[in-house]
């Protein structure tokens, strides 16, 4: 077996390089086999950086690092990031991302000064131009044990409620979203079955063709995270999530025009892909000090969208539209598919609206306050490390 996946890893590493006009025999002659073992192994190339992880590997920030293909940390692996550490990806769609199997950890070791970044290596980055970050746990699901990703048949999901895939923090996520299909696209993060174990604060994912974060079920909780000009979800969750999440900011910012025609600051469901609303365990996270802005002139279908099925309790959030912008409805919890569980608590301030919108049928509980200045929300002077100038502080 240990043959066969080396040649399929070449032969991915082959194409790649020839849609790169990069010379295919320096593979041949340079002891490359697609597979890092250690920190000497010659896979690990700071130029041409795609390969399978199974040893104890550091991306140094010494090195300004060229994503070319699939990075991919193989359970028992272990890839650490230092903090100032640039990871640019080579505009290839679907076949430049990173990804954290079950078993594997990452450790994303940015500061404040020092930020960890991935971006695009293209010298006029967009949207769309390489996969992202993906990492999958062995937390608990509600789709069966063990489920399949949507992207590249990465297994996730266990009955490990602690499990621990590593720690992010202080990381820079930029022109994500590169697209498989009409119905399948990357994220900036997607995070399948992780859980609590895991450490993920101080993270900002900008300019993304699909969602900012998608959460696949598991534990893990979140906080300090911004979402900045994501086309579509900025926040997305479903397979039942149940961890935290706090301290949130989501901002369409002044500008901003290319967006999906389905696009939420929340997108909240249960069981999405068989549509089962209670499958169990139900999607129940709770978030803690929350800002969705939209501050760009195109529609946002709703600002909050719980569904399917899915619970949440939202409190101390401030949901806010500015110059022109306009939504369905400030907080949706319903769906042709299924509404959200009536357990669904969502507390919040609006500022802007023209009038607090609210489709609840079921009669969960929605207490929105209309504002005429920004009270509550998230503690955006957290955020003042990423650079970003956003429209509420």
């Amino acid at each position: 077996m240990k043959v066969i996946k080396k040649i399929i890893i070449i032969s991915t590493l082959l194409v790649a390089m020839s849609s790169c006009d990069d010379d295919i025999s320096e593979v041949i002659t340079s002891g490359k086999d697609g597979v890092i073992t250690s920190q000497e192994d010659p896979d690990l190339d700071t130029a041409y950086l795609t390969s399978e992880i199974t040893g104890e590997v550091t991306l140094n920030a010494e090195n300004e690092w060229k994503l070319a293909g699939p990075l991919i940390v193989k359970s028992g692996a272990t890839l650490t990031i230092e903090a100032g550490t640039t990871i640019k990806a080579v505009p290839g769609g679907t076949n430049i991302f990173i990804s954290v199997e079950q078993g594997a950890q990452i450790f994303v070791q940015g500061t404040a000064k020092n930020p960890v970044v991935m971006t695009s290596a293209a010298t006029s980055p967009k949207a769309g131009d390489w996969g992202g970050l993906i990492i999958a746990g062995n937390a608990p699901v509600n789709t069966g044990i063990p489920t399949e990703a949507e992207l590249f048949r990465l297994t996730y999901g266990g009955n490990q409620p602690a499990d621990d895939s590593g720690t992010i923090t202080y990381l820079k996520i930029e022109y994500t979203g590169a697209r498989i299909n009409e119905e399948t696209e990357f994220n900036g993060l997607s995070l399948y079955a992780v859980g609590n174990g895991t450490t993920i604060n101080h993270l900002v994912v900008a300019n993304g063709a699909d969602d900012g974060i998608d959460l696949f079920g598991g534990t893990v909780n979140l906080s300090n995270i911004l979402v900045v000009n994501s086309e579509d979800d900025m926040f997305d969750w479903t397979d039942g999530w149940t961890g935290t999440a706090n301290n949130l900011y989501g901002a369409r910012l002044e500008g901003f025009e290319k967006v999906t025609s389905d696009s939420h600051g929340i997108e909240g469901d249960n069981q999405e892909a068989v549509n089962n609303d209670t499958a169990m365990p139900r999607s129940n996270p709770t978030i803690t000090g929350l800002t969705i802005v939209n501050a760009a002139n195109v529609k946002m279908e709703d600002l909050i969208n719980i569904r399917r099925g899915s619970s949440v309790t939202i409190s101390n959030a401030l949901l806010v539209l500015t110059g022109g912008a306009t939504t369905g409805n400030v907080v949706d919890l319903t769906d042709r598919k299924g509404n959200a569980d009536v357990s669904t608590s969502i507390i919040a301030n609006v500022l802007g609206a023209d009038g607090s919108t609210v489709n609840n049928p079921d009669e969960a509980t929605v207490t929105l306050t209309e504002v005429t200045e920004v009270i509550g929300g998230a503690d955006a002077t957290v955020f003042e490390w990423t650079g970003i100038s956003l429209p509420i502080m």
